[in-house]
C-alpha cells in the first residue's frame, strides 16, 4: 500500500501470515467431519453384538460364505499392510506425499500403536467367539483395523496431489476385511467394527503428529527417527531407531 502526500511518500506493507504457524495449526486440528465415517462403523460394529437383526446378519452372512466352500487363504496376513507398503515404496521411487520419509514413518508408527491399543485389550474385554470356534478374540478385526489405518494413512499422503491414487489402498483394505470373513476368523460385525477403529487411529496419528515429532526431537535438524511395523511369527509390533 502506497501513500502519497505533496513530495512525502510512505509506503505500508501489510502482514503476512507466518507459514509455518499457520501449517501447524491445521495439522494439530482434528476436524470432527473425519471421524463421522469411523464412528458409524464402530458403532455398527458395537450393535451387532447385541441387536438381533444385525447379529443375524453375521450369522446368515457366515452360512452363505460356508455353502460356497472357499479356499481360506492367508494373503490378509500380508495385505493388511500393503496400501502403507505402497506409501513408502512410492516415496522411495520419487512420487512424494505430504509428508517426507521420517514424518511418514513417525505417523504410521503412531497409527499402528494407537490401533493395536483399541483393539487387542477389546478383544480380551468383549470376548466374542469366532465363527470357527477357535478362540474368544474375534471383535474387533484386528487385521481390519491395520488395513484400513494403512490405507486412510495412504489417503492422507495423497489426497492434495493425486486423489485415484490416494483411495486405491481402500481396495486392499476390503480384501484383507472380505478374506477375514471368507477365512472364517471373524463375523461381519467385527470387520465393520475394525475399518471403524483402523480410520480413526489414522486420524489420530494425524493431529498428535506435531506434538510427538516435538518430542523426538523435531526441531534438532541433527537427528533422524524411523518408526516401522513389522509382522514376524503372527506377531505385529512397532520397531523404532533414532540416530543423533
Amino acid at each position: 500500500m502506497t501513500a502519497q502526500t505533496g513530495n512525502d511518500t510512505i509506503q505500508v506493507q501489510a502482514p503476512e501470515k507466518d507459514s509455518t504457524v499457520v501449517l501447524a495449526t491445521e495439522k494439530n486440528h482434528l476436524n470432527y467431519k473425519t471421524l463421522i465415517i469411523p464412528t458409524a462403523f464402530i458403532g455398527y460394529g458395537v450393535a451387532s453384538l447385541s441387536v438381533n437383526g444385525l447379529k443375524q446378519l453375521n450369522f446368515s452372512t457366515r452360512d452363505e460364505i460356508n455353502e460356497h466352500k472357499p479356499d481360506h487363504i492367508k494373503l490378509d496376513s500380508y495385505s493388511q499392510f500393503a496400501p502403507a507398503v505402497l506409501v513408502f515404496g512410492l516415496n522411495a521411487a520419487g512420487v512424494k506425499g505430504k509428508h517426507n520419509f521420517k514424518d511418514k514413518s513417525i505417523i504410521y508408527g503412531t497409527s499402528m500403536l494407537i490401533t493395536s491399543a483399541i483393539t487387542i485389550p477389546l478383544k480380551h474385554i468383549v470376548k466374542e467367539e469366532r465363527p470357527d470356534e477357535s478362540n474368544n478374540l474375534s471383535f474387533p478385526s484386528g487385521h481390519t483395523a491395520i488395513a484400513f489405518a494403512s490405507a486412510q494413512f495412504m489417503f492422507r499422503e495423497y489426497k492434495d496431489t493425486n486423489f485415484w491414487l490416494s483411495i486405491s489402498g481402500y481396495s486392499l483394505a476390503v480384501f484383507t476385511g472380505v478374506y477375514r470373513m471368507l477365512n472364517d476368523k471373524h463375523w461381519v460385525g467385527d470387520v465393520v467394527a475394525g475399518a471403524g477403529f483402523g480410520i480413526l487411529s489414522t486420524e489420530l496419528a494425524y493431529w498428535l503428529y506435531p506434538k510427538i515429532n516435538h518430542m523426538l526431537g523435531g526441531k534438532n535438524k541433527n537427528t533422524a527417527t524411523m518408526v516401522m511395523p513389522f509382522y514376524q511369527n503372527k506377531s505385529v509390533g512397532i520397531g523404532m531407531v533414532k540416530t543423533f
